[in-house]
């Protein structure tokens, strides 16, 4: 049996612009939930995206609702897909990334194999996945879910999220908490500027940090 509910509503135009100059690792300085499992790499290296959270449930090896997944995604999106522990069969490749890539989606997290990389790199779709497969699924017309609660890279993640990702990693954030998270983010960005100035006129790394007071101030007592 299939499952198709409504698509989410999208994110407002100017926080994925947001989001987009933040870094997931500058989030990840501050902010702890949330963080897809790391086995779930950038395909294209220097890919920063954001977009809306698309959900797929995708069991064994069958792939018909990602493909009908495709008549329905909207620009902006990003696609995340549950294999349900499969990590045997790819349920990505080639054909679904031009479609994807023609309907506009912003990029696509899968929690298991895609095949065709070479592929999805030449025609520039941002994908994270947990490496390369040549086991495919089939079009099995067996069951699927689009836009309900899925788990992905061990975090739950709900249609109408708000997925950044980039080299370092895919984040979820709440709609709601989302801006704030960003400009935390942008901040510190900008501090990190300075701090790269003051570095390259002499200053030490563990003196700006407070590394040096912590390391000094608790110092063993050597013996006489």
């Amino acid at each position: 049996m299939f499952t198709i509910n409504e698509m989410p509503p999208r994110l407002d135009p100017e926080l994925v612009k947001l989001l987009e100059c933040a870094e997931t690792g500058t989030i990840g300085h501050f902010f702890h939930s949330g963080f897809v499992d790391r086995g779930i790499a950038a395909v294209i290296g220097n890919a920063r995206v954001a977009g809306t959270a698309v959900t797929v449930r995708t069991p064994h090896a069958d792939s018909t609702i990602v493909h009908y997944l495709t008549k329905l995604v909207r620009p902006g999106d990003f696609v995340v897909i549950e294999r349900c522990g499969d990590t045997r069969h790819a349920c990505w490749g080639g054909a679904v990334s031009h479609a994807m890539k023609i309907a506009g989606i912003a990029g696509a997290a899968i929690d298991g194999p895609s095949t065709d990389l070479a592929e999805i790199r030449k025609i520039g779709l941002p994908v994270w996945c947990r490496g390369p497969s040549s086991i495919t699924t089939k079009l099995l017309g067996l069951d699927g879910e689009i836009n309900v609660p899925v788990t992905v890279g061990g975090q739950v993640i709900r249609p109408g999220d708000a997925i950044l990702a980039d080299e370092s990693g895919v984040v979820v954030l709440d709609p709601s908490k989302a801006e704030a998270i960003a400009r935390e983010a942008i901040a510190d960005q900008e501090d990190e500027i300075l701090l790269l100035e003051r570095l390259r006129k002499g200053e030490f790394l563990p003196d700006i940090s407070g590394a040096t007071r912590l390391v000094e101030g608790n110092l063993t007592p050597r013996r006489a």
